[in-house]
């Protein structure tokens, strides 16, 4: 190869240098940034691609300690969570509250920046995201696109120097276009989800490979990356129910909660299955006839696209209320309220006929491409 052709070869590369920048609060934020990394693979396979946790101990042991707070706050204090969130919501508050994360977080950023040069740097955090946009007002070298993984607009998300947003729904950009932002950095695109989603086997097959009793309806339940959302007590109140179900349990990284559902499973009159954290996640829903979770952002967007129909309930305050008014507004979800009872919901749910409208009504969410549609907008001659 001549010197020129290397020299080249050598800037189409250094012009695809892509961070991902997310954080394992969760594993939502985190399940996006994957997505996004398999397909910016698949369609720049010449490009260097990586995906750092920016709230790992590795990246700074401060922001470590913040993580571990936020997730103390919410086994503990969740009403303390909400009224932070409804705070930092306000236009002001939104500002400080970004700003004071910010600063924090900047040196830790300008360390990542400097290792890894790259030419674009994508957020699936506000976090990062926060911290990313005040560095690129010092060095605006670097494009820096973010992907709100919520079905609702918070001003936390909302930074000065982001060039490219990428957002759930239609009202959100239009809630951005009379805040001012620029036309042309907002793009609807959905939230990102696993490229597993599109290859799932069918109904049929995936039912008879876990063994799942012919005829029985299953009933999928999980609660995030994290175990939360009282799983324990729900599989406890599906016993009551007499039909006999397959219950389909998901503990996450949460090993308590998975030997204790093992230990149930001994002595329920239901098909009980348990698995910890797993990326067999699609193939569980395809077999499912209903989900119940926390109305976590991704876990809502794979059922939407998979047409699976949700029962919502212990959302975290906040962010996750949203995304169950969201559900709940476009008939794909029921959400369970504080008291009231969660067997005769799922009871009624059964017997009421209502699965197949809530399917179609997922399925209308769903957005299967929208990884591909974050790619094809940021590298549109690829």
């Amino acid at each position: 190869m001549s010197a020129k052709g290397a020299d080249m070869e050598q800037k189409t590369k250094a012009a695809k240098r892509i961070l991902i920048l997310t954080a394992s609060i969760g594993s939502g934020h985190t399940k996006a940034a994957e997505a996004i990394a398999t397909e910016l693979r698949r369609a720049l396979p010449g490009a260097e691609i990586t995906t750092v946790d920016f709230m790992a101990r590795r990246i700074s042991f401060l922001h470590a300690l913040m993580k571990k707070a936020y997730l103390v706050m919410l086994d503990f204090v969740p009403n303390l969570y909400d009224v932070f969130y409804k705070l930092s919501g306000g236009k002001a508050g939104g500002k400080a509250t970004q700003g004071a994360f910010a600063r924090v977080m900047a040196p830790a950023m300008r360390r990542l920046l400097r290792r890894y040069a790259p030419n674009l740097v994508l957020c699936t955090h506000p976090f990062p995201e926060g911290a990313a946009a005040l560095v690129k007002r010092e060095d605006p070298s670097f494009t820096l696109a973010t992907v709100m993984t919520d079905y609702s607009l918070h001003s936390i998300w909302l930074c000065p120097h982001v060039d490219h947003y990428f957002m759930a729904t239609e009202a959100m950009r239009e809630e951005m276009r009379a805040r001012g932002f620029a036309e042309a950095s907002l793009h609807v695109t959905g939230i990102p989800v696993a490229q597993a989603l599109a290859v799932v086997p069918d109904y049929a097959s995936v039912r008879h490979a876990m063994a799942i009793e012919q005829g029985q309806r299953a009933i999928l339940l999980m609660g995030g990356g994290l175990g939360l959302g009282g799983i324990e007590e729900t599989v406890e109140a599906l016993e009551s129910i007499p039909e006999r179900l397959a219950l389909l349990v998901v503990a996450g990284r949460n090993e308590a909660l998975k030997e204790r559902v093992q230990d149930f499973a001994d002595r329920s009159h239901h098909q009980v299955f348990v698995w910890g954290y797993t990326d067999r996640v699609p193939v569980l829903m395809r077999a499912a006839n209903l989900l119940i979770t926390k109305p976590g952002a991704l876990t809502m967007s794979e059922a939407f696209v998979l047409g699976l129909p949700m029962l919502l309930h212990d959302p975290i305050p906040g962010p996750e209320t949203e995304n169950a008014v969201y559900a709940t507004r476009h008939r794909a979800a029921v959400w369970l309220h504080p008291g009231e009872d969660l067997a005769a919901a799922v009871r009624s749910l059964l017997a009421g006929g209502s699965l197949p409208a809530m399917a179609n009504a997922a399925q209308r969410c769903g957005r299967a491409g929208a990884a591909s549609a974050i790619v094809r907008t940021l590298f549109p001659y690829e």
